[in-house]
């Protein structure tokens, strides 16, 4: 399993509090050695302030030695640290408890208002900004990443988006988020910070196409927890043309992740086809058993060797740490699509060949074939006797060709307004440069 596994790829775009919950997965896998990953983990904890889990790691990775007295200080020192930043910001944490505050904060929304109304009615100060910043980074450090939530917070309601720190609060703010599992407010921290590096505020485009490939690597955490996630994944690397460049020039990698996600969204057929062309594009730099399932079932048609990768598939969806939630349904739902993929070919199908090509027995996929036709996603009828399905016509219904079609449009519409704003904003600079010489 270790030659699928995407740890070490994904893990080179992560901030290093990401990379533990994957570094758990792997250890209870058991693909590599035990050792080997405590030994990353301690490696990982050196630059925290994480000592209590650094110990605990340590004494696991060597049993027989004492604890370094260096190690035991530290903890001392991060105490110590902690309080007097703490101090530092004494009168933006009384802020925070002060609900009749907040309320208005909150309904202010402008921040130059916000910063006038703090500034002049209470004794705030806005260099206050800079060492609560500091306070949410140290405790985050410290493995504590529900606190620096809501002092990101604070700070995103104050600060204009053009102060120093705001790309980094960003990104503190996403993170926190995630580790502290809260989906709905991390998808909408996905979507700022997808704006904020969208409106190109942010230096050249090198670092505009990095700053997109690690936002590509953190989504995925919410999109493989969050409900809608199956659908905005799609959307984002699929219909971006931004963040599919980003895939296919940096991370060709995550391919499999958007393979999966198309495979199990049944309401996204549509983007199947868009898909398998993206596939076969970057082929040559990126194959896995996931991506090689669609080309076998929709470049060659070889639905044998479709039945030989989904068995592939199933190993590397059970050991992948995003996609594991998903196994049943990957099974499900790519089954349906080698049988749906079968019978646009073939009028009369035998039972016994359609369970060879799904790798099930025939009673169990001829129970499976009715249950389809029962829930009216299959036109089919059974001849028992024969031991053939029987296929009727394939017709999509007028109503799902417009959905899908106003999707695409919808994507496609968004994607082009965004390119006329771009060359717009860039037409208007030169024009002030040209009268500003």
């Amino acid at each position: 399993m270790a030659k699928f596994d995407l740890t070490f790829q994904i893990g080179q775009y992560l901030d290093r509090h990401l990379v533990f919950p994957l570094l758990e997965f792997l250890s209870a896998k058991e693909i590599y050695d035990e050792n080997e990953l405590l030994q990353a983990k301690l490696e990982i904890l050196n630059k925290t302030n994480m000592i209590d889990y650094a110990i605990d790691i340590r004494m696991q990775l060597y049993p027989d030695e004492e604890v370094p007295e260096e190690l035991k200080n530290r903890r001392a020192q991060v105490v110590t640290e902690l309080g007097l930043l703490q101090n530092n910001v004494s009168v933006v944490l009384a802020l925070m408890n002060n609900e009749t505050v907040m309320k208005k904060m909150e309904e202010m929304r402008d921040s130059k208002a916000l910063n006038n109304y703090l500034t002049q009615e209470l004794d705030f100060k806005v260099e206050m900004m800079d060492g609560l910043v500091k306070l949410a980074k140290y405790r985050y450090e410290c493995g504590n990443y529900s606190i620096p939530t809501s002092y990101l917070y604070l700070y995103m309601l104050i600060m204009p988006s053009t102060d120093k720190n705001y790309l980094n609060v960003l990104w503190g703010k996403l993170a926190s988020e995630i580790l502290a599992q809260n989906w709905e407010t991390a998808l909408e921290d996905v979507n700022k910070l997808r704006e904020y590096i969208d409106s190109n505020t942010i230096g050249n485009s090198l670092h505009v196409l990095q700053q997109r490939t690690w936002l590509i690597h953190w989504s995925l955490f919410v999109f493989f927890n969050h409900v809608k996630g199956r659908d905005l994944i799609i959307e984002m690397f699929l219909y971006r043309p931004h963040y599919l460049n980003a895939i296919q020039t940096m991370c060709p990698h995550i391919l499999r992740y958007l393979a999966a996600a198309v495979i199990v969204n049944r309401s996204r057929r549509s983007t199947l086809k868009d898909l398998v062309k993206v596939i076969q594009q970057e082929s040559y730099t990126y194959r896995d058993p996931i991506t090689e399932f669609l080309e076998h079932l929709y470049v060659n048609f070889d639905f044998d060797g479709a039945r030989q990768k989904l068995q592939e598939c199933q190993t590397v969806v059970y050991h992948d740490f995003f996609l594991i939630a998903l196994l049943n349904e990957f099974v499900e739902n790519a089954r349906l699509l080698i049988f749906e993929t079968f019978c646009r070919i073939h009028q009369c199908i035998s039972i016994g060949m359609l369970a060879d090509k799904l790798n099930m027995k025939t009673h169990v996929a001829e129970h499976w074939i009715v249950n389809l036709i029962r829930n009216a996603r299959l036109d089919a009828k059974i001849d028992s006797k024969l031991g053939h399905v029987i296929m009727g016509g394939h017709t999509v219904s007028p109503y799902q060709q417009l959905v899908e079609k106003v999707e695409a449009l919808s994507v496609r519409s968004e994607a082009l307004e965004n390119l006329i704003e771009r060359k717009l904003k860039a037409k208007n600079q030169d024009t002030i440069s040209i009268v500003w010489h």
